[in-house]
């Protein structure tokens, strides 16, 4: 039997068309995947759309089933939930959540997809790689019970690391961001919220997420002595400037960068797949139903997606959501 999927492929930086593709029957220990819903990861995605990943960083960006180079024709996405159509008989019928770009059906090794709990919707599964990138931040940063943490930036990884803050007991944690739509968000998540002039200081770690040097500039300022800023932000081919002068040495701060790639050395003995389960159990709170903020159908991502990059379309995670049809 032939199978048969149609994808979403950036042409060429700006613009983006779907395609028809022929799929091969699954293999042993393979799986055909119907995809139920992908996640457009705004931050990264917008980069790859622009074209504005550097060659330096061409390798190291690429994901794990990408078509492709940079900056195109390229297909590009890691945040799909589907259903195991054909496969190993313990997956068929299971809804998994893959590391694959935007594609109504695929066929992949059945070790690349990881089983969605039964108390996570799949729907909400999509958020899995980012929630996984904050589980890999919070490894790195190793907060204390009692810390005073600020999140600057609330965006999608902003807000999945703040979500996961404010279960850590005793901890004040505030998101801070210049939009003050980002308040609600806040408050679905359980912290409390600030603009950045108005942030609370004093702080023994701050997660920077905005990927502006402004936040990252805030970001040092609201340390405490001797504290720490964890650097989230992926600045794609800009140039950033840094405020090392003033008290930046006298009061001993530390710049600390995390990225989702390799699994945190504090945590030696965790995989890549004990990360991303544990970012799917994680995925049962309902709260972090906030995150998604828009949805559309996969056949309007040539229209949506430079919406997406212009902030037509304010969003956090835009949910792509296929029709059984396709």
């Amino acid at each position: 039997m032939k199978h048969t999927g149609r994808a979403f492929w950036i042409d060429s930086p700006g613009r983006g068309e779907i395609r028809d593709v022929a799929l091969p029957d699954p293999g042993e220990g393979e799986v055909l995947v119907r995809t139920l819903f992908s996640g457009v990861s705004r931050g990264t995605e917008t980069l790859v759309f622009r074209g504005s990943v550097p060659v330096s960083q061409h390798s190291a960006m690429r994901a794990p089933f990408q078509e492709g180079d940079f900056p195109g024709p390229v297909k590009y996405g890691y945040l799909n939930v589907g259903v195991v159509e054909e496969g190993p008989e313990a997956l068929v019928g299971r809804t998994v959540f893959c590391l694959y770009p935007h594609q109504t059906r695929y066929v992949v090794p059945a070790s690349a997809v990881t089983p969605v709990p039964d108390t996570v919707p799949a729907e909400r599964a999509v958020l899995a790689g980012t929630v996984e990138t904050a589980v890999n931040a919070l490894w790195d940063a190793a907060p204390l019970v009692g810390d005073r943490i600020a999140v600057v930036g609330g965006g999608m990884v902003g807000c999945s690391v703040a979500a996961l803050l404010a279960r850590f007991p005793g901890a004040r944690v505030q998101l801070v961001d210049a939009d003050p739509g980002r308040a609600g968000i806040a408050k679905a998540l359980g912290v409390g919220f600030a603009s950045p002039e108005e942030a609370l200081g004093e702080c023994d770690l701050v997660v920077h997420a905005s990927a502006t040097e402004q936040g990252l500039a805030r970001s040092l300022e609201l340390l405490t002595a001797e504290g720490t800023v964890l650097e989230l932000s992926w600045y794609g081919d800009r140039q950033v400037s840094v405020p090392l002068g003033e008290a930046f040495h006298s009061r001993r701060l530390v710049i600390r960068s995390s990225q989702v790639g390799t699994v945190s050395p504090a945590r030696p003995n965790r995989t890549y797949a004990d990360r991303l389960a544990l970012a799917l159990d994680l995925l049962a709170d309902p709260a972090l139903d906030a995150l998604v903020t828009g949805e559309s159908a996969f056949e309007d991502l040539p229209d949506v997606l430079p919406k997406l990059v212009s902030g037509e379309i304010p969003a956090l995670c835009h949910r792509v959501r296929y029709d059984e049809s396709d």
